[in-house]
């Protein structure tokens, strides 16, 4: 039941649909959610109640939404009490979710190429942005997407069968959701997981990136979401060579909807730095204005 809205900003009572478990405790959550789901964008989250008797929400990136069945997927991984709380969450349950919140990924129909790198647990804004690709069938989009995770991914890979030029032989594994799609995807880790390109998931847009020809990188556009460091990488790639990349930040978050103002960044403005707050004026930035 959606108990209030500030413009598309839904407070839900929100049922649990499903869990469903990977390695390195990891999980995908499935949410009857439909008030959110009618107005999820890529780049977009959620902030939950996990459990009743952990009063913080925690925000978590849409990986998934069904307007029409009225559902999104959550993918997080546990790190402390409360995603702890959340993973024992079972069928059934209600969860409070205040959602969708934020700026999501803009698209620029001059700049087909599209990348999108994942790493960790900032794949989920990828998948639903490589989802939102695939239902846009009258576009001339062409997708690529990178995924790197230094633990088993929370999907299982499989050989890759479209072909990538300038991508190393090395990484040869995709995610057959999106290959379903007939979208491209590789995957990376310094893990030596199977059919992963062995290095960091910026060092194999590079190659990608490093093999293109000057009037194919004019169409080129980076989309970005993952830890720091991994952003940072991705803004020097952008520079490096030359195009345009949107970062979606990770912060930690008290209120999730611009009260607190505890998840600000500096930007660089036009008008010189200024503090912007990842929960509302992002997640999603320009990489060039913040790194």
């Amino acid at each position: 039941m959606t108990r209030g809205t500030r413009g598309t900003l839904h407070l839900e009572d929100a049922r649990v649909l499903s869990q469903t478990p990977f390695e390195g405790q990891q999980f995908v959550l499935r949410l009857a959610a439909p008030a959110c789901a009618a107005h999820a964008q890529p780049g977009s989250f959620v902030h939950l109640t996990c459990d009743p008797a952990i009063p913080m929400r925690r925000p978590l990136s849409i990986m998934r939404a069904d307007a029409r069945a009225g559902w999104i997927d959550l993918l997080y991984k546990i790190v402390g009490p409360g995603l702890r709380a959340l993973a024992a969450r079972k069928s059934g349950d209600v969860v409070s979710v205040i959602g969708p919140i934020g700026t999501p990924f803009m698209l620029h129909r001059e700049r087909a190429r599209v990348v999108l790198i994942g790493g960790g647990v900032g794949i989920p804004p990828m998948i639903f942005l490589a989802e939102r690709l695939h239902e846009r069938s009258e576009a001339r989009y062409r997708p690529l997407v990178l995924m790197g995770s230094e633990i088993p991914f929370p999907f299982h890979p499989r050989p890759a069968a479209l072909p990538v030029a300038g991508l190393p032989a090395q990484a040869s594994a995709c995610l057959p959701l999106l290959e379903d799609w007939g979208i491209p995807s590789r995957l990376a880790s310094r893990a030596d997981l199977p059919g992963c390109f062995d290095g960091y998931v910026t060092d194999l847009a590079g190659h990608w990136l490093g093999a293109l020809a000057p009037e194919a990188l004019a169409e080129v556009e980076l989309f970005a979401c993952g830890p720091t460091p991994m952003l940072a990488a991705a803004a020097q790639l952008a520079r490096r060579y030359g195009v345009p990349c949107q970062v979606s930040l990770e912060e930690f978050m008290a209120c999730g909807i611009g009260g607190c103002a505890g998840c600000t960044v500096r930007v660089r403005t036009a008008a010189g730095d200024a503090m912007k707050r990842v929960c509302v004026d992002g997640p999603v930035f320009d990489a060039l204005q913040v790194f």
